[in-house]
């Protein structure tokens, strides 16, 4: 009887755990993909909403056959997304990796991005972010952008 007594609490904590995991991810998955709603709406508010303050935002580039990291102001890019344009920012990402320890996670996304439906570049982001009083938000930002080995467009 202790042993049955004893699996069962096992296994309640083990669902305890597994749910909560579960609920920090759909949260996390929640402010990312605003970032995502708020580029293809055109929708600064809500791209912004996704940002903590002082977040450092960096892409990868390649063209040059070397590696060389290039950081963008959260600013710039926040009013890019909010000027109108003709094209929609669509940019479609896979959730690929999350990990979570405390108030960090670690999130992986592959990623192919389109103006309207025709397709541009892919590649992957690597996010970063807190959990704080106003919940999730991504502190840091980097990314890879290449044409080529992306697959079907």
């Amino acid at each position: 009887m202790k042993k049955l007594l004893l699996f069962a609490l096992f296994f309640i904590g083990i669902t305890l755990k597994v749910v909560a995991q579960t609920n920090e991810e759909d949260a996390i998955k929640k402010t990312i993909n605003n970032l995502f709603t708020g580029m293809k709406r055109g929708d600064s508010t809500i791209a912004r909403l996704a940002f903590a303050d002082h977040c450092i935002l960096q892409t990868i580039s390649t063209k040059t056959g070397k590696a060389v990291v290039k950081t963008e102001s959260v600013a710039e890019f926040i009013k890019f997304i909010g000027t109108p344009h003709k094209e929609k920012f669509d940019e479609r990402i896979v959730f690929t990796k999350i990990l979570i320890d405390g108030p960090l996670a670690v999130v992986w996304t592959d990623y192919k991005f389109y103006l309207d439906d025709k397709f541009s570049h892919c590649g992957v982001n690597s996010f970063q972010l807190v959990k704080g009083e106003a919940g999730w938000k991504i502190v840091y930002l980097i990314d890879t952008r290449r044409k080529d080995g992306c697959g079907k467009g």
